[in-house]
């Protein structure tokens, strides 16, 4: 899990080429005025979801983890915190390969980070993260999913 400011999202391209992807995009476009739902950038490879989501509390958030994709999250109108543990860590749970995901309920975080709108959080497969935790009713926030090298 890499979680730092969003100017400094370039320097992290050298962990995955597909990256540069990600940091051309939010050069070339504002994520406020994307409409909701899913928009390529580099086909299945690289694309970005744009998410309305409800708020959760720390007990309400699930855990998930991914094994095909890398999630680059940025919460867009609310500070949204994440909690954190390894997958190894993880029961057995059911992976869908078709959304590449599983989910692992009630699992909390072993710790909890949180990002404002100005800052991103990577996770990688290796990651379970537990994401929505806000203390708002509803959040917006940019999904960016780029296939594992």
């Amino acid at each position: 899990m890499i979680i730092d400011r969003l100017e400094n999202l370039e320097k992290y391209v050298s962990l995955n080429p597909l990256f540069k992807e990600v940091v051309d995009f939010l050069k070339a476009n504002n994520l406020e005025s994307l409409d909701a739902g899913k928009h390529l950038i580099k086909g299945e490879d690289v694309f970005v979801n744009i998410q309305e989501a409800k708020g959760k509390t720390r007990g309400q958030a699930v855990m998930e983890y991914h094994k095909s994709y890398i999630d680059i999250q940025i919460p867009l109108t609310a500070n949204e915190t994440y909690g954190y543990i390894p997958t190894v860590e993880l029961p057995e749970a059911e992976f869908s390969v078709k959304v590449d995901m599983a989910k692992v309920p009630c699992i909390l975080g072993r710790c909890y980070v949180t990002c404002t709108p100005s800052m991103f959080v990577i996770f990688f497969p290796q990651d379970g993260h537990a994401p929505c935790i806000c203390d708002k009713t509803e959040l917006r926030k940019a999904i960016f999913k780029v296939k594992v090298s």
